[in-house]
């Protein structure tokens, strides 16, 4: 089963968001097969609930993620996982050398998507609203989610 793992800061709002788009994406799909879809954080705090925005936001995109609760990145998550996307250049440097043998794996969401190393930034960056970054993810897991899919598919072959 392919497994995809996505990461940010405090796992309470970008990841979350990430991998339920991602999972709408899944079922909405043609010849779907059974996935892995994780979030986690790198710096945060487990057991904690999405940030409110989050909540906000997936509402206004049809998706419930009151369930989900924060946890910290680890090299157990990191080892079942596929593929794992980050939303910052500084979140892959530090989980490459955190966790070296997984290094190959770890690639910018926007990289993945449009070829271009972008960081999504936080809800709380001044110059951008929670809704701009919201359908920013959204827009990326959907203009994205064949190359997403492929590349997980690819490292279980690997």
């Amino acid at each position: 089963m392919p497994s995809i793992l996505f990461v940010c800061l405090a796992n309470r709002y970008r990841s979350p968001l990430a991998a339920a788009f991602f999972c709408q994406c899944l079922e909405q799909a043609a010849n779907r097969q059974d996935w892995s879809v994780g979030s986690a954080g790198t710096w945060t705090k487990a057991g904690l609930p999405p940030d409110g925005r989050a909540l906000q936001d997936a509402r206004d995109w049809g998706l419930d993620i009151k369930a989900h609760r924060s946890r910290q990145v680890n090299a157990v998550l990191l080892s079942q996982s596929n593929l794992v996307l980050v939303m910052e250049a500084g979140q892959k440097e530090a989980l490459q050398v955190e966790f070296p043998r997984e290094r190959e794996k770890i690639y910018l969401l926007s990289e993945v998507v449009d070829g271009v190393p972008y960081d999504i930034p936080e809800p709380n960056d001044p110059d951008t609203s929670h809704q701009e970054i919201a359908n920013e993810i959204y827009g990326l897991i959907k203009r994205g989610f064949k190359n997403i899919c492929n590349l997980a598919l690819n490292t279980i072959n690997i």
